[in-house]
Parts: structure tokens; sequence; C-alpha cells
């Protein structure tokens, strides 16, 4: 278990567009593996790769419900559908949250570890999450979609 440094805003990286994986490795395994454990450590539902400095179309997802630990490689969203506005924070914005519009629904198609593709429909919190990291990949940031920014007794007041 590598629990990697997680990089911070303003840091280019996590405005530039990631690069698809074309290694279906141990060292991807390995790499996933230390995401997760990272994610987890920091008390995070995702991680990007931009997150820890790679540039790669990769990203970990858990929000401690029945899917447990999603894994997307180069992520394409399918569909979308309906809309929700909630909360969102981020690992690379410590004590930034806001209030964010995303589908309520949405359809994407991704690799797993090994290489082999799989179909995912989430919706609610997941499908915030999946779309958020995915948003990643592609150097897009929350906060570009923050309707209001919230403090952190806001923040408590809207989970109670």
């Amino acid at each position: 278990m590598a629990i990697l440094p997680i990089v911070l805003y303003p840091n280019e990286i996590l405005e530039q567009e990631c690069e698809k994986v074309t290694d279906f490795d141990k060292k991807l395994a390995k790499l996933l593996t230390n995401m997760y454990d990272t994610m987890i450590e920091a008390d995070g539902v995702g991680l990007a790769a931009p997150q820890i400095g790679l540039k790669k179309q990769i990203a970990v997802v858990d929000i401690d419900d029945h899917h447990g630990t999603i894994e997307m490689i180069n992520p394409v969203v399918l569909e979308t559908d309906g809309k929700q506005a909630g909360p969102e924070g981020c690992l690379s914005f410590p004590d930034v949250y806001g209030e964010v519009e995303r589908p309520y629904k949405v359809k994407i198609k991704a690799q797993n570890r090994k290489g082999g593709f799989y179909e995912l429909e989430a919706e609610d919190f997941l499908a915030r999450a999946i779309l958020h990291e995915i948003d990643h990949l592609h150097g897009v940031l929350f906060t570009t979609k923050v309707s209001q920014y919230l403090t952190e007794e806001e923040l408590e007041r809207e989970e109670a």
C-alpha cells in the first residue's frame, strides 16, 4: 500500500487533457490499488490520475455502496439524463465546496484493469462522482461548474 501525494490547484496538470491508457500491465494494477488507498486515506469518494500527477485516463470511484470500487480506464460518457444539483468538493481543492448541477443519470463505457470493456449505469450521487472524475480526465474542474460556493457550516447543514 502506498499513499500518493495529491496534486493541488493551481497545478497545470489539473487542467490538461489526459492520454489514453494502452498498457494494461502489473504497473497499472498497482497504480489503481495505490490510487484507491490514497482516495480512502484522504476521505474521498473519487480520485483521477491527474490528481496524483499522471496525465492518464484513469480514475477510481467508491461511494461505499453496492457497486463497490469502480475503476475507470479510458471512460466515455454514452448517455446522460435528468438533472440534479448538490454540493461537491475535490481533494485537489481542500476546504472548497460548491453547489454543482450535473445529470441525474449517466451511462459510461470504460475499461477495467485488464483492458476489458464494460458499461455501467449510475444515478444520483454515484453519477455525480463518476462525472466529476471523468471531468478531471479532460482538464475540467468542478470549480468551473459551481453555481454557489458553500462554507463548511452550510455543507454540514445540507448533509444533515
